[in-house]
């Protein structure tokens, strides 16, 4: 089984070898490499994820939607060369959608299979039902069977109490226990990264587990430097004139205030229509780029007002 050794087949627990490439000695170099992948770091979120890389330990990131949360692991990803696996969190989500399932077709096949054939050692016919290869790895085993890996647990808050506390028994030593295999433990654990729109409280115990960090919108500086990166087709002028009138949005009593995401979107649709300024005609025409709400676009009715501040003040 590549990537899991049985549990008493590692002396002294488990084996913590982190994720963090050799060449990377501090968060600054961390949060460098990140911007290689078109991700800027702040010096807290960077030194979360590089004690989350170093020491094996899952990286908590919450904040409102649009804020990078996701896009972190993405980074993180590309950073490593490794597999993005992602857990998408719903409600009702639970152990055998997360971990694993049996794929019961093919066992059905193979036992007739064995039947035609005339197999007579039931026991050992059994066995093979309930072995490996019948196995479906849902997203946590196939972070636990692949190294390296980075495991996206993504939007946690979706998901009730009862999947928090199997989360916490997987993530608290990287392991499994399948019933009719035994207990099986990631040879290096995955580079975790678990997301929370903060839609609900999550319980303390998992956050416990893991390095917090709260994403806030970035400052005006900040929020025009990623979208450069992100939108280097974008004039510079447009892209500080759509910050700010995201800014601006950002002050209204929303539904859902616009994230970084979204300034990111805006400014690729004015990029894509040739537009190398915000004025507020063309700002009407593509507000579904940034405002996801019917009611929130109601809400700003004098946009020309809106992007006329904003661009006074970009």
């Amino acid at each position: 089984m590549a990537g899991l050794l049985p549990a008493g087949l590692l002396p002294g627990g488990l084996l913590r070898a982190g994720l963090l490439p050799g060449d990377i000695a501090s968060p600054a170099e961390l949060a460098g490499r990140l911007a290689e992948h078109s991700y800027l770091a702040d010096e807290g979120l960077a030194t979360a994820a590089y004690l989350g890389l170093k020491l094996s330990r899952p990286l908590f990131c919450e904040g409102e939607a649009g804020v990078g949360k996701t896009e972190l692991a993405k980074a993180l990803a590309a950073l490593l060369g490794a597999p993005l696996i992602r857990l998408q969190c719903y409600e009702g989500i639970d152990a055998s959608q997360a971990l694993y399932d049996w794929d019961f077709p093919r066992q059905l096949l193979h036992l007739r299979a064995a039947e035609a054939a005339g197999a007579a050692d039931l026991e050992g016919l059994e066995k093979e039902l309930y072995s490996r290869r019948f196995l479906i790895a849902r997203p946590l085993l196939a972070a636990l069977e692949t190294t390296p890996a980075v495991l996206l647990i993504d939007e946690v808050d979706r998901a009730d109490d009862e999947f928090e506390a199997f989360l916490l028994e997987v993530l608290s030593d990287f392991s499994v226990t399948v019933p009719e295999i035994g207990t099986l433990r990631a040879a290096t654990p995955p580079a975790v990264v678990i997301t929370s729109n903060r839609t609900r409280d999550v319980h303390d115990a998992l956050k416990r587990r893991c390095y917090y960090y709260w994403l806030e919108h970035p400052a005006f500086d900040r929020e025009v430097q990623i979208v450069r990166l992100r939108v280097p087709e974008a004039s510079d002028r447009l892209v500080r004139q759509v910050t700010a009138a995201v800014q601006a949005l950002r002050a209204e009593p929303l539904l859902k205030r616009p994230g970084v995401a979204e300034t990111i979107d805006w400014a690729q649709a004015l990029a894509a229509l040739g537009a190398d300024h915000l004025d507020p005609a063309l700002a009407a025409a593509t507000l579904g780029a940034v405002l996801k709400y019917r009611e929130d676009a109601e809400r700003v009715l004098d946009v020309g007002s809106l992007v006329a501040r904003a661009v006074a003040g970009a």
